[in-house]
């Protein structure tokens, strides 16, 4: 269900460039983390170096305790499709790893997503993850002033549907705004009909994440009330970037270069 607009945080030029400090302080999180992503890692070495990243930055994390959550990042394994929780389990060759991360500067929100194959991964692995990153970057390119909010799913849904009716979209979780706080209004689904939902206008800050299985899209949660997985076992890819919409398009505030569509 969309919102009204008066429940949509609009940020400042200013409050925008505190964001963007955010956002990169997670690019080069995640970046010092796909580093050491390999056979033989546990999550929690790959956990522990987000958190000394982001402890350099001089920055908090954003998932520390939200919620009850146990760790920095959230890393999510093969049929684990998001909120994976860091611990003793060891990477091994042909795995496919979403590492999720999010960091606050002066009570300002960024937050990101990608996915890593570890070693030798099957080709049919490497195009869930190359088509789920390809569905992202068309729903942050749908983040222009003037638009509507259900635009960006529609791009997202438009790339993975032209990909094969083998890959489902997960429907359960989707992206949402962001700024002073990590999840916010408006709720951002990854599929719908365009031309829908609040006008986007610059200030708005959105996390859009698309969330893609390799088979069914159903989903559960595991016992620890956070791990969610593929319900028939499928492997999932997550991919995220936080957007804001600018009068000159959309500025991607996750991504290391400076990046406007």
């Amino acid at each position: 269900m969309f919102r009204t607009r008066d429940r949509i945080e609009i940020k400042t030029a200013d409050q925008l460039q505190v964001m963007r400090a955010a956002g990169l302080v997670v690019a080069r999180t995640l970046q010092r983390v796909v580093q050491i992503t390999a056979p033989g890692v546990t999550t929690a070495e790959l956990d522990d170096c987000a958190a000394q990243s982001i402890r350099d930055e001089g920055a908090t994390p954003s998932f520390l305790g939200y919620h009850g959550f146990p760790a920095h990042i959230c890393v999510s394994i093969n049929e684990q499709v998001v909120h994976g929780i860091p611990g003793d389990r060891y990477l091994v060759d042909g795995d496919v790893v979403s590492i999720d991360c999010g960091a606050i500067v002066d009570g300002w929100h960024g937050d990101a997503a990608l996915t890593v194959l570890v070693g030798d991964v099957a080709p049919d692995l490497k195009e869930l993850s190359r088509v789920t990153e390809e569905s992202l970057w068309a729903g942050l390119g749908a983040a222009q002033p003037g638009n509507r909010l259900s635009d960006i799913g529609h791009a997202v849904e438009s790339v993975v549907r032209a990909a094969g009716d083998r890959y489902g979209i997960v429907e359960e979780y989707v992206g949402h705004g962001i700024g002073s706080s990590m999840h916010m209004e408006p709720a951002v689904p990854n599929y719908g009909r365009p031309g829908k939902g609040p006008r986007l206008v610059p200030g708005m800050a959105l996390a859009v994440e698309p969330m893609v299985v390799l088979g069914d899209p159903g989903v559960h949660v595991l016992e620890d009330d956070w791990t969610v997985v593929a319900s028939d076992g499928s492997h999932a890819s997550h991919w995220e970037h936080t957007v804001a919409v600018t009068e000159d398009g959309p500025w991607v505030l996750t991504a290391l270069d400076d990046v406007r569509l």
